[in-house]
């Protein structure tokens, strides 16, 4: 993995025990004492996980809102500067998702953005090409680390370390720390009440050896990308490149409410509106296991053996529920409350389709 990017943090984690693989052209951590174990700290007590592998990007200059809002799918001008907005980046023709990503509004003049991983050059080159005079588009993949707490108990960590808490969902603050400025923004991958914290490289060591401490006594676990994956999956959280990508679109995944129907502009509106109108030939479903299979992604997914309805594209055992659990692409037609047959092995097993999330969280708490 010697041509893998590393987070300013890997040191901290091989001390921790960490064990590595690749993600989006990094080298990460997939888990440290067990994804089990994290991800139960993460639903019973509190959890860290360093995700600076997350792109990060600014559109700075007169009027930047204005152009993000009228490229990127959800409606910026419905929220307000402080505030951060889980939007798309959707293909100007065909209205395929090139990324799903958060917006952070700061004012009219700069929004942060933070794709995945693998799309932050795709992303920045498409704003670049679009963006008209006075307006910069700012690749800043390498110069910041982020990292997520994230649990019942983030604010008394948070609180321990001397960072601001309570603030409403999908809102930021800047908090000084050691010179620099921080964020820190009430949002998450993980279905639970949590923060995540952006920041420059510089204090990156710091800031983890600062959180680590203060969670000490809270029971803080650092948690890998495996236990990130299982959590995600839990709340039906999709993941681009397996159940978004260009292929697929915000109808068929079911993100429509991250769409500002209403918008003027924005990229792959005449597409998507028209397959809205004429309704998506697939749909993203939810699947519970009814015996002890574990679904995985391209698993063949059946009405009756002979009726082919899609595939799965994500799946794993669920910690919380202790059965196998997945997202599938399936064809529209099915009933939401059908039983389902997934290939597994070889073997046809059968799968409820069911409602997301499979588990109830805090993620909105106040």
């Amino acid at each position: 993995m010697s041509d893998l990017l590393r987070s300013p943090l890997h040191e901290r984690h091989e001390a921790l025990g960490a064990k590595f693989a690749e993600f989006g052209g990094w080298s990460m951590p997939v888990e440290y004492s067990g994804v089990v174990a994290e991800h139960t700290a993460v639903r019973t007590g509190v959890g860290i996980f360093d995700v600076s592998h997350l792109g990060k990007a600014e559109v700075r200059g007169p009027g930047a809102a204005d152009f993000v809002n009228a490229t990127l799918s959800n409606d910026l001008a419905k929220i307000a500067p402080g505030k951060a907005q889980y939007t798309l980046c959707c293909d100007a023709e065909t209205g395929g998702i090139v990324d799903d990503l958060i917006a952070y509004y700061r004012s009219d003049d700069s929004v942060f953005l933070i794709p995945n991983a693998a799309n932050t050059a795709e992303v920045v080159r498409r704003l670049r090409e679009a963006a008209p005079d006075g307006i910069e588009v700012v690749d800043l993949h390498r110069e910041y680390v982020v990292l997520a707490v994230q649990g019942t108990l983030s604010d008394e960590v948070l609180e321990a370390a001397g960072f601001p808490t309570g603030h409403d969902y999908m809102s930021f603050v800047e908090a000084p720390f050691e010179g620099e400025t921080v964020v820190v923004c009430r949002t998450g991958y993980t279905g639970e009440r949590g923060y995540e914290l952006v920041a420059p490289n510089a204090v990156a060591g710091d800031l983890w050896d600062a959180l680590m401490t203060a969670g000490e006594s809270h029971g803080l676990l650092p948690c890998g990308l495996g236990a990130r994956d299982t959590l995600r999956t839990e709340m039906g959280y999709p993941l681009h490149g397996q159940d978004i990508s260009l292929d697929v679109t915000p109808n068929e995944a079911r993100l429509g409410w991250a769409v500002g129907w209403k918008k003027d502009a924005f990229w792959g509106r005449d597409a998507l509106l028209a397959e809205k109108e004429r309704g998506p030939r697939r749909k993203l479903v939810a699947l519970e296991s009814l015996g002890r299979a574990i679904p995985r992604p391209h698993m063949s997914v059946s009405l009756v053996p002979d009726i082919l309805l899609g595939e799965v594209t994500s799946g794993t055992f669920s910690p919380t529920l202790k059965k196998g659990i997945g997202l599938a692409l399936v064809s529209s037609v099915v009933n939401p409350e059908a039983q389902v047959g997934v290939d597994v092995r070889g073997r046809r097993e059968q799968f409820q389709l069911v409602k997301l999330p499979f588990v109830d969280t805090s993620v909105r708490e106040s």
